[in-house]
């Protein structure tokens, strides 16, 4: 009986080979007691009962063999039973493991979008969390490099043909120019820029947006001339790469960029549908130097460029330019013949 116990309750083993082994302890046992030891229970049953024939209730021999027969049955039953709460419960584990390699899928395609559209510390906001429509994430940055550079020469490039597929053809082209520029922000030396958005043939990015490292806040003017040469080294990369670009398609493309470096406010409007942009008198003035500016040339404003020469740059003196809501500013081009950065 103890080894039927061990084999129903100890042995993790499919139904078939405990049936086979109860059985196989059904019949030793059955075979020894009414075999083996059928002297030895007679001549105890005739003592106990003065060598009359007792009933069959009474007989032990036939007692005993009914119930083992019925505790076989049992363990059969309990048996099956098992290795059915056995299987519920693997394939139960397989669906929450599937479930969960699943969740763990989705929760990482999520985050990759997120971080498409937003800088990686404002994705870990949304993150994990359920942002209700009146919650706002809006940030100060004390000290931000913002860039506008565009592509004037797109507009009178764009038609609406047949040929080019109703400016389909034209739309192609220019998305192939954002994605090269897309790619530069994959190298390392400009880790720190941040594409904002495009609007149309312009493309805006910042540096200085990501978080500075505990004790480095007040570092502010020494942050500026490392956020400003980021953005101008990442500019002319933008120039050189559509050089490239310009050869390959046989095309004439110029960018005209304006850059501007102070405080911002960046945040993310919307929460089903969440865009991140950044605002501020910073952001106005750079767009300014960009549509105030010349093709092929970076503009910047006095302030900038006192920083442009510090890091290594010769400056032009533009002059006094009318810029709408500022009124006449001061602004400099940016001599970027001295310089061969590798794409």
């Amino acid at each position: 009986l103890l080894a039927m116990l061990g084999v129903l309750m100890f042995i993790r083993i499919c139904f078939s080979v405990k049936a086979l082994l109860l059985t196989l302890a059904v019949v030793v046992y059955l075979a020894l007691f009414l075999y083996v030891y059928a002297p030895m229970s007679s001549h105890l049953v005739d003592l106990q009962y003065n060598g009359t024939k007792p009933g069959v209730p009474k007989d032990p021999q036939i007692m005993s063999g009914i119930w083992l027969v019925i505790f076989y049955i049992v363990c059969l039953i309990l048996a099956r039973r098992d290795e059915l709460t056995c299987r519920v419960d693997f394939l139960l584990e397989r669906c929450f493991k599937a479930e969960q390699d699943e969740m763990e899928t989705m929760e990482n395609i999520n985050k990759l979008l997120l971080e498409n559209v937003m800088p990686l510390h404002v994705a870990c906001f949304f993150m994990g969390k359920t942002v209700r429509n009146q919650d706002l994430y809006s940030e100060s940055h004390e000290s931000v490099c913002v860039m506008f550079a565009s592509i004037p020469e797109f507009k009178d490039f764009y038609t609406e043909s047949n040929v080019n597929g109703d400016g389909l053809e034209c739309l192609r082209f220019l998305n192939e120019i954002i994605v090269d520029f897309d790619g530069l922000l994959s190298k390392p030396k400009f880790s720190s820029v941040e594409k904002i958005k495009t609007i149309g043939s312009t493309y805006m990015a910042a540096v200085g947006l990501k978080h500075s490292p505990q004790g480095e806040e007040h570092k502010k003017f020494d942050m500026s001339y490392s956020h400003v040469h980021s953005m101008l080294e990442f500019a002319i990369a933008m120039m050189g790469k559509l050089e490239q670009i310009n050869t390959h398609s046989f095309n004439t493309f110029k960018l005209r960029i304006g850059i501007n470096h102070g405080p911002v406010i960046a945040g993310v409007i919307g929460a089903h549908k969440p865009q991140y942009d950044i605002w501020g008198n910073t952001v106005n003035v750079a767009s300014r130097m960009d549509s105030t500016g010349e093709l092929n040339r970076i503009q910047v404003t006095e302030e900038t460029s006192q920083i442009v020469q510090s890091v290594g740059y010769d400056v032009t003196l533009r002059g006094k330019v009318n810029v709408k809501g500022k009124g006449e500013l001061t602004t400099y081009y940016v001599n970027t013949d001295q310089s061969s950065p590798q794409f």
